[in-house]
C-alpha cells in the first residue's frame, strides 16, 4: 500500500493508504472502490474505468450542494470522462477532474486540507 501525505482538518476523511483492491481511509479499510466527501465515505460499485456510466455519479449528484469539484481516479491510469457523463454534473456546477487513482487520493486530501469543497470518485487498482 501506498501511503499519502495530508492532516485536514480532524472531522474529514483522509485517504492514508491505497493499494491493490483496497483503501485506508480515516482508519477504516475499505476492499472496493469508493466515493469518499469530506465528512463520509461509501463503496462504490465501480471496478474500473469502462464500468462508469450516468449512473455512477447519482451520490455525487445528491451531495450537489456539498461539493464542488469531483476527482475520478480512474485507476492506473489517467481516462478521459465523455462529454455525456459530465453534463448532468456541470449542469449541477460541479467540475469533473479525471487523474489516476494514487493522483486522485493524494488530491483530494490536499484539496480537502484547504477546506475546498471536493469529493472522490477512487476507482480500486488492480
Amino acid at each position: 500500500m501506498n501511503d499519502t501525505p495530508g492532516d485536514p482538518a480532524a472531522s474529514y476523511q483522509v485517504v492514508e493508504r491505497y493499494g491493490t483492491g483496497r483503501f485506508q481511509i480515516s482508519g477504516q479499510s475499505f476492499e472496493s472502490s469508493v466515493l469518499v466527501f469530506p465528512e463520509r465515505v461509501q463503496t462504490w460499485p465501480i471496478m474500473t474505468f469502462a464500468e462508469l456510466d450516468e449512473a455512477a455519479f447519482a451520490p455525487v449528484l445528491e451531495a450537489a450542494d456539498e461539493i464542488e469539484l469531483l476527482l475520478i481516479g480512474c485507476g492506473p491510469r489517467m481516462e478521459l470522462v465523455s462529454q455525456a457523463m459530465r453534463a448532468p454534473l456541470r449542469a449541477a456546477g460541479i467540475v469533473i477532474e479525471p487523474m489516476d487513482t494514487g493522483a486522485a487520493a493524494r488530491t483530494f486530501n490536499l484539496l480537502l486540507s484547504e477546506d475546498r469543497r471536493v469529493a472522490a470518485g477512487l476507482i480500486a487498482l488492480p
